[in-house]
């Protein structure tokens, strides 16, 4: 069976998307596979992403910020926007692909609370969709 390909969008790719990216991976990766990019990506992940994941155990090896264009030509089936810039500035794919805009706060420069608290609203909403919708 092959897996379902879901992109996590967002504007930077350093917080929200990584998270949702990882988070899919750790709990649906039988099914799933997740990727994750930025409209306009930022240098380095979030630490607070970072640390909020590594929080429950879950691997940060490899996330990194990448650009939309890297990723156009995936086999992807369904598109997460998280932020409201990513929805305006999502770009048109080579083929139809389902898309979905589901924005999360955005805890830069916020204390870890807040990272862990839009990890768990991730993990609770965005998770659950795509298991629905994907695996």
């Amino acid at each position: 069976m092959n897996k379902k390909t879901v992109l996590i969008l967002c504007t930077g790719n350093s917080c929200r998307s990584q998270m949702a990216e990882a988070l899919v991976n750790h709990d649906l990766g039988a099914n799933v596979r997740a990727i994750s990019a930025g409209t306009k990506p930022q240098p380095k992940v979030a630490d607070g992403a970072i640390a909020a994941l590594q929080d429950l155990g879950i691997d940060t090896q490899g996330l990194h910020p990448k650009d939309v264009d890297a990723v156009m030509n995936e086999p992807i089936d369904l598109v997460i926007t998280v932020c409201d810039n990513a929805k305006e500035a999502c770009p048109v794919f080579p083929r139809a692909i389902p898309s979905l805009h589901m924005p999360f706060h955005d805890p830069h420069g916020e204390p870890l609370e807040s990272f862990l608290k839009v990890r768990d609203e991730i993990r609770a909403k965005l998770v659950a969709e795509v298991a629905t919708r994907l695996s």
